[in-house]
């Protein structure tokens, strides 16, 4: 079986209780649904229990949206919030960034060597510093500065090229400007960060600099949900590389690049995939 095969991903969260996984499986298997990954957890404390399967799509003897239909029944009768996604459509993934390069340049070569299954219908940048760049891969470039003055309409505009785009997912690609509360709060669950820092250490501006102020010996980055609230979105993946008493600041920004890079990738392939289900300010990630 190839891993390029078509499948359909079913991923979802509900009250735990008996019968979760039997029902689901049974209902796969009464239709020769063949799955190719399961995987499942139950939140003891919450009381909430978390699923994701993989389905060869061509096991199934009707398409998607009939699967949809044939499986709401089940949905209503463990109070379920779900989703069944298509692999053979591409997610829309808007990239936004300011004058940093390295998470881009990143993102572009992971997109044009298919490694990313995905569409990049557009980039916004409140600096004109990439267009040339973006605009060589044929992927339309829109500049929308922001001021102090101007974050209302630049914010209405990020939204609008964001709709017209027709976007499953904003990534902030080192864009370094905070979002409305409104764009945030409309969008739950679909604006991607990468922060230059292991949260919840040193959030806000300058986390390596602030890093080496404290000594630390480890230092890290962090992709996680935007939310209205700076710095405290649902953390996707994180990872951390060791330093010393002898890198300075410029050190441990250069470390960081690298970092950031592995792990917005990987967070971004998680989102994309339906591996991460949410659940208050906390994420089920199934790797």
């Amino acid at each position: 079986m190839s891993p390029s095969e078509r499948r359909y991903t079913l991923s979802l969260s509900c009250p735990d209780r008996v019968g979760i996984v039997t029902t689901v499986s049974s209902f796969f298997s009464s239709h020769q649904g063949w799955i190719t990954e399961a995987n499942h957890h139950a939140d003891v404390d919450g009381k909430r229990f978390f699923m994701r399967q993989e389905i060869l799509a061509d096991s199934l003897p009707f398409d998607i949206d009939v699967l949809r239909e044939k499986f709401a029944p089940i949905a209503r009768e463990f109070d379920m919030d779900w989703k069944i996604s298509d692999s053979a459509r591409k997610k829309r993934v808007v990239v936004m960034v300011s004058k940093q390069e390295h998470c881009l340049y990143d993102l572009l070569s992971r997109w044009h060597a298919d490694e990313l299954n995905i569409e990049i219908p557009c980039v916004i940048s409140n600096h004109e510093t990439f267009r040339g760049l973006v605009e060589w891969h044929g992927i339309p470039f829109h500049h929308v500065p922001v001021t102090p003055d101007t974050k209302a309409e630049a914010y209405a505009r990020v939204e609008d090229l964001y709709r017209e785009a027709e976007g499953d997912v904003m990534v902030l690609a080192r864009y370094m400007q905070i979002l409305s509360p409104g764009l945030c709060e409309r969008y739950p669950g679909q604006i991607i960060n990468i922060h230059h820092s292991f949260l919840p250490s040193f959030v806000g501006a300058k986390p390596y600099h602030q890093a080496y102020v404290r000594g630390v010996k480890l230092i890290g980055a962090t992709c996680h949900y935007v939310t209205s609230e700076l710095d405290q979105g649902p953390i996707i993946e994180q990872d951390v590389i060791r330093i010393d008493h002898s890198d300075a600041p410029e050190d441990l920004v250069r470390y960081g690049k690298d970092i950031e890079k592995a792990v917005l990738a990987r967070g971004l392939r998680y989102h994309l995939e339906d591996r991460v289900l949410v659940h208050g300010n906390k994420t089920v990630v199934f790797r």
